[in-house]
């Protein structure tokens, strides 16, 4: 997959973690640059924990980058110390 194609997976995948968390003080834009670099963290954990292969634009690699994303939102709310919006 080229850069372009990570990119807007992991804005893809932002969004969507941050309609599933509720976007914290940091709203949605940070929420996309962290879903981008939750893609990247999504498709390593992805091909190194569980072998699987990453191989294009599919459901597989957007639910992969979607729990990357969730993650690097939830260890930056965490050191940041942003709540969740009620």
């Amino acid at each position: 997959m080229g850069i372009i194609a990570w990119l807007l997976l992991g804005l893809i995948a932002g969004w969507i973690a941050n309609m599933i968390m509720s976007s914290g003080r940091g709203g949605l834009v940070a929420d996309l640059i962290l879903g981008v670099v939750g893609a990247l963290v999504g498709g390593f954990l992805g091909s190194t924990l569980l072998g699987l292969d990453i191989t294009g634009f599919n459901i597989s690699s957007v639910l992969i980058a979607i729990v990357g994303a969730i993650i690097v939102v939830a260890i930056y709310r965490l050191i940041t110390r942003q709540g969740v919006r009620q």
